[in-house]
């Protein structure tokens, strides 16, 4: 196998595991198997070791002595480090995006919001307020940026998904309609300030755990 296949394997392996642990099918501290892994996808070790290389860079798997690598548990003040990290750095990449948002970004934005005021699951929703996200930061140009905040945006849906595994409850993203009209009217700080305070609210509901309930965390911007 040439090293290009194996890194594009490295790829499609890594991507395929971060939406099992996002969505909780791979819970936090389970054990990353990397024979298991190797098999199912057909592939050597070397893949799979760039597999959860990408996988720790993510923040979504550690690697411990002895142990191998695991599933990264998740706490309040590691909601609250991606939340300060999400605003500090979409605040940033908006600053470059305004001056080259067009009418049409803003109103493909728009759809987006109204798209997620709509879903009736948390994965839909999901999807539809990072489609709102990426299309008001991309314009930034700023390729190392934007894929720092997609990492963020896949530890901030892995918390989402774990506080809102059942019983979603829909909403109407009134910071969304408050950034767009900001950015329509050229006002970019008053469109930052209110996109750092939306990302850093934090939300806070009970949800189930294996000795009955816990408080889950998760950042809902």
């Amino acid at each position: 196998m040439s090293t290009g296949s194996e890194e594009t394997l490295a790829v499609r392996i890594s991507r395929v595991l971060a939406d099992r642990i996002v969505s909780g099918e791979i819970g936090p501290g389970e054990r990353l198997r990397q024979d298991h892994i190797a098999e199912e996808f057909g592939a050597s070790h070397v893949p799979v070791r760039e597999a959860f290389r990408r996988l720790e860079a993510q923040g979504l798997a550690i690697s411990e002595p002895r142990r191998g690598v695991r599933v990264a548990a998740f706490d309040l003040p590691e909601v609250k480090e991606v939340a300060e990290m999400r605003a500090a750095l979409e605040e940033l990449a908006l600053r470059h995006a305004a001056p080259h948002l067009t009418p049409a970004i803003l109103d493909a934005a728009e759809e987006a919001t109204k798209a997620g005021d709509a879903s009736r699951d948390v994965r839909s929703w999901e999807a539809a307020n990072r489609r709102f996200h990426k299309l008001i930061l991309i314009p930034c140009a700023m390729p190392r940026l934007l894929a720092t905040i997609d990492d963020l945006h896949a530890a901030s849906a892995r918390f989402l998904f774990a506080a809102w595994q059942s019983n979603w409850e829909t909403r109407t993203d009134h910071d969304h309609r408050a950034i767009l009209a900001a950015l329509r009217k050229g006002d970019v700080d008053a469109a930052c300030a209110t996109l750092a305070r939306h990302v850093r609210w934090i939300g806070r509901r009970p949800a189930p755990a294996s000795d009955g309930k816990r408080d889950a965390f998760a950042i809902h911007g």
